[in-house]
């Protein structure tokens, strides 16, 4: 069985804004010293990471017969086919084609996709969006652990 993990983490430019919000928190307490300056720089810096950290990374997973997107897992068996979604495609599903009732694994710095259609017949959801950027490769480890 093929198996596929990836993390999807924030780009660069997210940790960049991170570090600048912490300068940009220095310098607001500038003027009460230098020691509440350091406090606002690392104190800001800080809890910009964390919700950099938090929001930006996602793991996605393909194991034990069941595909583990963020919190959600879902059962190979509950899933139909799998469509790898080219850059202009996965912009399109995640946009003017989405479903209000689709689960989604979307990470706008990633361009690519996966479109998952479920089948349980008990669940109303018709497909899961999950954002990767090895789309061929998630593809071929579904419908391995399909078979």
């Amino acid at each position: 069985m093929q198996s596929y993990e990836e993390r999807l983490t924030a780009p660069r430019s997210w940790w960049v804004i991170a570090a600048l919000i912490g300068v940009a928190c220095a310098l607001m307490l500038l003027p009460l010293g230098t020691l509440p300056m350091l406090g606002g720089l690392i104190g800001g810096g800080a809890l910009s990471a964390v919700a950099v950290s938090s929001y930006g990374s996602v793991r996605i997973r393909v194991v034990g017969g069941a595909l583990v997107a963020g919190d959600a897992k879902i059962l190979v068996s509950a899933l139909g086919a799998a469509h790898a979604l080219d850059p202009a495609e996965a912009m399109a599903w995640r946009t003017h084609k989405a479903d209000a009732r689709a689960f989604m694994v979307l990470r706008s710095y990633v361009p690519t996709a996966v479109r998952v259609e479920i089948v349980d017949p008990e669940d109303p959801t018709p497909y899961a969006y999950v954002s990767t950027r090895e789309p061929e490769r998630l593809v071929a480890a579904l419908s391995a652990a399909r078979d």
